[in-house]
């Protein structure tokens, strides 16, 4: 009868497997897989295999990812909070695993510069809310792009904040500006998201384009407007060809505006609303002539002058000089704004489009009038 024999390359042959197969220790951090075993009111019982048993209490209990049911036999994902409690199982959360993925899968789209969608859910005063992955984050003021961008007169906080509200809920293609789960941050911008595309029309664009724009919003100083998500700026001495105090009275937010490139500066536009039409100075100037008495409404007062509207679109100045009595006159002694005298003009250039006037020699004209 055969004897069986056990070598001993064959038994260190076992022992080398089972040191092989031997699994790690669980540690506070792990993310591992699980098969739910149980589901209670207040708990879930998860077999982790050879690693154990662990338990996920009611608030560590997540949603399922990709619409999956937490049924029991279910497979699901957990984060190891505690490896070993005093009953011998580990203790375990679902919505913090959640939360590694979604700071994995946020450090992917960062690092792959992926534009991806977001929805704010809330707003400050300094930017938009959002959460994407399961992971909160900030899209801050200035990284909104132009056809979002709340431009508002000074620095009226509520203001911005009511159109940064009227966002809320809006879908925004933004790319990952920062992300950093150590320093639990995440910025958006929607300004990089849209520069690769904006960059590409840009080229597009040259000095003397006419193009078409949305106003988005009116200040002291001009107008912004929304040109296929490139700002643009049309200064106040751009708008009208007559002398503009107030740019609202000439455009407001959400008008619809043609205008000319006059400027392109890095990402933005310099644009012209006025030389859209022809200048309406070098017709009128044509009625005037050097010796004529013209009657002029005084519109700035200057110490060295004031400058007096004698048509529609004609500015013209009297200087200081020119206002008769003694040196060292004050022109805030003699005009008030908005009051109308006769002037004498004295020159026309209309190259440079100034025009020359003298209250004294009117004054003096008029009294030989009268003589």
């Amino acid at each position: 009868m055969p004897t069986t024999t056990t070598s001993l390359s064959s038994v260190t042959t076992m022992d080398e497997l089972l040191a092989e197969s031997e699994l790690k220790q669980l540690e506070a951090g792990d993310v591992v897989e699980g098969t739910i075993t149980s589901v209670k009111k207040h708990e879930m019982w998860i077999d982790l295999g050879a690693r154990g048993v662990g338990v996920v209490m009611r608030r560590e209990i997540g949603h399922a990812p990709g619409g999956s049911t937490l049924d029991v036999g279910a497979s699901i994902t957990v984060s190891v909070i505690d490896p070993e409690m005093d009953e011998g199982y580990a203790l375990l959360s679902m919505k913090r695993a959640a939360k590694d993925r979604g700071w994995d899968e946020l450090q992917r789209v960062f690092d792959d510069g992926d534009v991806v969608e977001i929805m704010p859910y809330d707003a400050n005063r300094g930017g938009l809310l959002v959460e994407l992955e399961g992971i909160r984050g900030f899209l801050p003021v200035s990284q909104l792009a132009a056809g979002h961008y709340p431009r508002v007169s000074g620095a009226d906080k509520d203001e911005i904040l009511q159109k940064l509200n009227a966002l809320i809920g809006q879908t925004l293609r933004v790319r990952i500006l920062d992300v950093s789960r150590r320093d639990n941050k995440l910025i958006f911008s929607e300004k990089e998201a849209v520069k690769g595309d904006m960059q590409a029309r840009l080229t597009s664009l040259k000095v003397g384009d006419s193009v078409e724009g949305v106003v988005t919003g009116v200040i002291d100083f001009g107008a912004f407007v929304n040109v296929d998500g490139i700002e643009g700026l049309i200064h106040i001495s751009e708008i009208s060809w007559e002398r503009v105090d107030d740019p609202r009275n000439y455009v407001k937010v959400g008008d619809t505006v043609k205008a000319k490139i006059i400027a392109i500066d890095k990402d933005r536009l310099s644009l012209s609303l006025k030389q859209m039409s022809d200048d309406p100075w070098l017709s009128e100037v044509k009625k005037f002539k050097k010796g004529d008495v013209v009657e002029g409404k005084i519109t700035r007062i200057t110490p060295f002058g004031a400058f007096v509207q004698i048509s529609p679109s004609v500015e013209a100045l009297v200087h200081v000089s020119e206002m008769g009595g003694e040196d060292g006159v004050d022109p805030e002694k003699i005009f008030q704004l908005n009051e109308k005298k006769q002037f004498k003009v004295l020159d026309i250039d209309a190259d440079n489009r100034k025009i020359a006037l003298s209250l004294r020699d009117a004054s003096k004209d008029a009294a030989k009038e009268t003589k």
